[in-house]
Parts: structure tokens; sequence; C-alpha cells
């Protein structure tokens, strides 16, 4: 009677200090964490029903005075004695992060797929985006990008570091590739066991509108833009968003010339931001439903929604600045209103051949991923045709060092110091190309060639050089020539008309985004009134007027515009060459 009133008695004072452990982990009272450990671990020899919570607390514990060997001995513990612990996703979790702070990140990724409640999962990205960003060593990346190879939050982690250090071709390659299946870094991406094309599985052929794709005396469309509506009210409205009003503003003034030309557009504005759930419920609901042309949206997965209404729908999809034919391939009604890099880089190539006949190029490039992206394509067309490339190499900083950085060898890997520049020998090339997105690049880059004595034409982007600060001299020092995508000249009169309406509609002088949602809006509307919704008749779908700002629109081969017009500074002004 009494050894039964003595193990009652134990199992009070146990639960009592159990409870104070536990009161002073959760309360963050480190001075008193050896105390709560010693008391734990006596709970934790009896092995009693509090042992596998005892474990866990103990474990914490140690963590949080980071004795991670500690704290991961106690946790496998947990895990080998008591493996059916109703408690084990939080165990899975703990160990994970105790793994990530020890650098072992496969444990981590193991520990994590081991976690069964959903509730988990935002802590886990958390988790992995805070300790997978942290890593510099690219080998050891791709080395757990290659063992776990639908972890979106490695892929994210490998393609900003890529685009941060690496200059290696496969290593660009590879980033391409990340980059297709999980978007870039700041993006929300599709699952990858998400068919992209499902939008609601309730929406059956049977239930959609009917489109015969005949013409018909009005069409809506549906411009599904970041307007961000909540902080234009209240004031907020953020000079970064300017373009998409910009771009709206230009759409509506082509919807006032279509008017003129008997042609009527309905246009209904959906403030549609990177939320795919917002986008959804935007496509199905009953009034979208008579759209004829949706315009957007702008960001990745309420891009693949709307497209995957599009295609279900039979209705035409227009991407208004992306240059990523990602967005049109396989996506039938989708289009681009811009040329890609991969089509701005056939185009530069054709450009090059007529040059000269030297098949031998310098290919360089800034520091964005969009930089290294447009180089690479660069590289896949000249090698198709057979091209030595003799350097192939991020550069960016003064002009100084990037001339340190030519090489002229035929490699871009290696990293030994080129020759000094005051030893240079003239370099015989056939041309050079030079991709980039800062405007201080370009006059730089100009003059890192003059002094390698680099006397080779140059194929640039024009969003390498300040057109407003950059004098005459920088774009006549070297036969150079610019992919220009929004060039816009000047001088021609429906330029001119339209800057003028513009600015007294606007009282202020219109961007180039302005331009560019007037133009596309413009040919687009055209087309629906001739061929319908379908745009049927794919070889005389291009532009056969010149009243566009721009340089006009060609999809007879494909669904992405095929002009990229390329320039060069003769007589005082830019014109195009091709």
């Amino acid at each position: 009677m009494n050894g039964q009133r003595a193990m009652a008695q134990l199992s009070t004072d146990a639960q009592r200090k159990y409870k104070a452990a536990v009161q002073i982990i959760q309360s963050g009272q480190t001075t008193g964490y050896e105390r709560a450990k010693f008391d734990l671990n006596a709970i934790i020899q009896r092995d009693g029903s509090l042992a596998p919570f005892a474990h866990y607390y103990y474990a914490v514990a140690a963590f949080r005075q980071r004795n991670f060997n500690q704290a991961r001995l106690m946790i496998k513990q947990l895990m080998t004695r008591y493996p059916d612990w109703r408690k084990m996703d939080d165990a899975n979790y703990l160990f994970a992060a105790i793994s990530m702070e020890m650098g072992q990140y496969e444990d981590a990724i193991e520990a994590s797929q081991q976690i069964k409640n959903p509730s988990f999962r935002a802590d886990i990205n958390k988790l992995e985006q805070a300790f997978f960003g942290r890593i510099n060593d690219l080998n050891r990346l791709k080395k757990i990008n290659k063992d776990y190879p639908d972890n979106r939050n490695v892929g994210l982690a490998l393609i900003e570091l890529i685009q941060r250090t690496a200059t290696d071709k496969d290593d660009l390659e590879l980033s391409d590739r990340l980059t297709n299946r999980f978007g870039v870094p700041g993006t929300i991406a599709q699952p990858a066991n998400v068919p992209p094309t499902e939008t609601n599985p309730s929406r059956t052929a049977g239930n959609q509108p009917i489109r015969s794709g005949q013409s018909k005396g009005y069409y809506n469309v549906a411009v599904m833009f970041p307007f961000r509506l909540d902080d234009a009210a209240s004031g907020k409205r953020q000079r970064s968003s300017q373009y998409v009003y910009d771009l709206y503003d230009g759409i509506k003034m082509a919807k006032a010339k279509l008017q003129e030309e008997g042609i009527n557009i309905n246009l209904f504005a959906y403030d549609v931001d990177n939320d795919a759930n917002k986008a959804l419920e935007l496509v199905n609901s009953p009034a979208f439903a008579q759209t004829d042309l949706i315009i957007g949206p702008l960001y990745v997965e309420p891009n693949r929604i709307a497209s995957a209404y599009a295609n279900q729908s039979n209705i035409l999809l227009l991407n208004p600045i992306a240059t990523s034919n990602d967005l049109v391939t396989n996506q039938p009604m989708s289009y681009m209103a811009q040329p890609s890099m991969n089509q701005q880089a056939h185009k530069a190539a054709e450009q090059a051949r007529s040059l000269n006949g030297l098949r031998r190029a310098a290919i360089y490039f800034g520091t964005s991923r969009k930089d290294s992206l447009q180089a690479l394509a660069y590289w896949n067309e000249l090698k198709q045709l057979n091209y030595q490339i003799v350097d192939f190499k991020k550069v960016s900083g003064s002009a100084q060092a990037m001339a340190d950085a030519m090489q002229f060898t035929g490699t871009s890997a290696t990293s030994r110091p080129a020759t000094p520049t005051s030893a240079a020998t003239p370099v015989t090339l056939g041309h050079v190309f030079f991709a980039s997105s800062n405007d201080e690049d370009g006059a730089k880059l100009i003059d890192a060639l003059v002094k390698r004595k680099v006397n080779a034409p140059v194929i640039a982007t024009a969003s390498a050089f300040d057109f407003y600060r950059n004098s005459s001299s920088t774009f006549t020092k070297k036969d150079l020539y610019l992919i220009y995508p929004d060039f816009i000249d000047q001088t021609r009169e429906p330029v001119v008309e339209f800057q003028e309406e513009y600015l007294s509609k606007r009282n202020t002088i219109p961007s180039v985004f302005a331009s560019e949602g007037y133009d596309m809006m413009l040919f687009f509307g055209r087309q629906l009134a001739k061929n319908g919704t379908q745009l049927r008749g794919r070889g005389a779908l291009r532009s056969d007027t010149d009243d566009y700002l721009l340089s006009g629109f060609d999809y007879t081969q494909a669904n992405e515009n095929q002009i990229v017009p390329i320039v060069k500074f003769e007589s005082g002004r830019f014109v195009k060459v091709n």
C-alpha cells in the first residue's frame, strides 16, 4: 500500500516537473533551460507516456541553445523509440530545422518530406528559402538539385546563385531550364503535379459559350493588369506600376481610333495582381464568358490560368510585354506583342551574317538574368551557323574592368588574367555581341573594346545605352548596331500626331508603354474585325498599314511578333537597317 502511494506521488512530481520544464521552454526563459533539460531527462529515463514529449522539448531547448548535436541526437532517439508518436510531424519539422543549421540539407529535405500535415507547408517553405538562399557553393547546390529535382525552393536558390555568380554556358542553360519549370525567384510557379491546363473541372466543352469565329459588330476585350487600385485609391500608387496605366492609356486611345474605323471595342479592366485564385475566380465568372480578347495577365501563374481558359474557350490571349516564347509554346490561342529573346537573337545573327565573312565572335552580357539568357540564345544561333565563339563572359564594372575580363581564347570558364591593355594587340573578330539591361554598360563596353583594340562591329541590345546621357560619339566610335524592339521613329507623321493627341489629353508625353498599348490594340482590333475571334489565315496575319507607332507586327510564322528592328546611328539620328 505504501509502495503504491509512493508511485502515485512520484507520478505527480513527474507531471509537475514536466509542466514546469515545458513552460520554461515555451516562454523562452533561456536561463532555465539547463534545469528544464535535467527534469525532462529524468522523465525520459522512466519511459512513460510523457517520455516522447520530454524528448521533443529537450531537443527544442538544446536547439535554442544552439547545441545542435545534442538536439539532433535527442530527436533521433525520439524517432527511433516512438515511431508512432502522434506528434511526429512536429518532430520531423524540428529535425529539418536542426539539419539546416548543421548544413545537412539533404537530411532536412528528407525530414520535410515525411511531414503529412499540410499546415506545415508555409513554415517549411520559409525554412528552405532562408537556408538554401545562404548556400554559395554552386556545385553543392547543383548536387542537391540533382538529388531533389522537384524541390522548388532548391531550384529557385540555384537560379539565383547561377545568375549571381556563374558564367559557364551549361550553368546558364540549367538556369533557363529551372526557370521554365519553377518560374523566377520571387514569383509563384504552377505546382508540378497540377495540370497547367485545368482551370475548373466543372467547365466542359458542353457549357462553354459558342464561338463561331465570324466577325461581328463589337468585341469585348478584358484587360487583366496589376492596376493595384487599392493603393491608387489611398494615394500609394507607386512609380514602378506607372507602366501599367501607360499601357492602358494607349489601349484606350487605340479604342477611339478603331471606333473611327467602324470597329467597336468594349474594354473591361480587371485588377489582377500575382494572385492565381483571383484569376481563376475571374475567368470562371459568368460575365467573363463573353470575352473575345484577353490582354494580360502580366504574372506567370495568373497568365497560366488565363492561357488555359483561352485554349478551352477558343479566345485570344495577348501577352503585351513578355519576351519568353515559353508563354506561347503549345498555347495555340496565346500571342506575344513582343519578339522573344530567341527571335531577337535570330534576327541579330542574320544581321551579323551581312556584316562580313569572318565567323569569329565574342559574346558578353551584363549581370541580370535576362542578359545571360539573351546571350545564351545568341550563342546557340551562332553555333548553328558554325561560328567560332572566342569569348563568352559576364562583364560588369568599369570599362577597364570589362577590358581586363576579355580573353579572346575561345574558352569562357577560365579566369586567368587577360593581357594588359597597354600591351594589347589588335584583335581580329567578325563582330562582338553585348546584351545588358543596364543603360550604363553600353558606353563602358565600347570603351573597353577600344582599350583592347577590337575593331570589329558591335551588335548590342538598345537597353545597354542611355539615349539621353550618352553623347553621339558613343554611337559612332564603333560600327554599332542596336537590337531595338521598342524603336520609335520620332520623325514619322503618325508618331507626331499620336504624341500631340496624347499630350493634349493626358498632359504628359507618352511613354513607350503607351505607344505599345496603342499599337497592339489597334492591330488585334483590326484582326478581330477582319478575321473573327480565332484569327484564321496566318498567311495574312501581319500589319499591312504604316500607321503603327513602332515597327508593326508579323505572326505569319509563329505566335510571337517576328519583327525585330535593328538600328544604326546615321546623320544624327537612329535609322532601321533591317
